[in-house]
């Protein structure tokens, strides 16, 4: 099982409007051959500040099953314009 995290800078005022393009786009990664659950997280101390969890089967889950489908344009266009910047991504491993 690999975990993805990312963190997510989001337009100050357009959080509530993220949360929901999130709820319309986790479809697109739940589609995905691989996927395991997701879970958004908002920080308490910036509002604007969230962190989404994905669990995949594979690195090759996210990387090719999901990143070179037709399924991540679609993901993007629904939350991508709320992003104040580029997300941080980083892949991990249980120890």
């Amino acid at each position: 099982m690999v975990l993805e995290i990312a963190q997510l800078s989001i337009k100050t005022g357009e959080e509530d409007s993220f949360v929901a393009a999130y709820y319309q786009a986790k479809e697109h990664l739940e589609a995905t051959d691989g996927f395991r659950s997701a879970r958004m997280t908002r920080c308490i101390e910036s509002s604007s500040r969230f962190v989404l969890l994905v669990e995949w089967e594979s690195l090759e889950s996210h990387t090719e099953n999901f990143r070179n489908s037709e399924r991540f344009p679609r993901w993007r266009e629904l939350i991508g314009p709320f992003f104040d910047e580029d997300p941080e991504v980083i892949h991990t491993v249980d120890v």
